[in-house]
């Protein structure tokens, strides 16, 4: 689907302005505490014109070997803001109790992001830091997800693959 930076965008977003539109996929999800899974994943990232963010929000669910949806999974929602040298902040919300500040690196089309800090509430599951990777590969969105909870060390947790299907 082609894609044209759009003329309100403020000029700050030029680096990001590949990720606006919305993008849907499959991806596979593990971890040494749960089963592997497969998961269907709707992304959105949408500008405000005259503001030098982007607005972020990502919802998953459980899909079966047919790819039908089983159930809802994970929703986040956040703000991602370039800067002029390059790098990336990026603020992200969870229903589940945890808020996470990113810090990092905008290469062409390569994103790579890691946790600065991780909040969570008292219910909240024992997540500590984690590492993204996202990148724009013949036209499509890939990401990869490695995270250290549960005690465990920093390891994937998951990775999809989203086509554009709105510019």
């Amino acid at each position: 689907m082609p894609f044209e930076i759009p003329a309100d965008l403020d000029p700050a977003l030029a680096p990001l302005a590949f990720l606006i539109g919305d993008w849907a996929g499959v991806g596979l999800g593990q971890y040494p505490t749960i089963e592997d899974f497969r998961f269907g994943q709707e992304v959105g990232f949408s500008y405000v014109p005259g503001k030098s963010f982007l607005d972020y929000e990502s919802r998953s669910w459980l899909i079966d070997e047919n790819g039908q949806k089983v159930r809802p999974l994970a929703r986040e929602h956040g703000y991602w803001r370039p800067q002029p040298d390059r790098t990336l902040e990026v603020v992200l919300t969870h229903p589940t109790g945890i808020v996470e500040v990113w810090h990092g690196t905008l290469d062409d089309a390569k994103i790579e992001l890691t946790t600065d800090a991780v909040a969570r509430t008292a219910t909240a599951k024992d997540y500590c830091a984690g590492h993204r990777l996202y990148g724009l590969v013949k036209g499509d969105l890939y990401w990869t997800f490695d995270m250290a909870a549960m005690g465990k060390e920093l390891q994937n947790h998951l990775a999809a693959q989203l086509k554009r299907v709105r510019a």
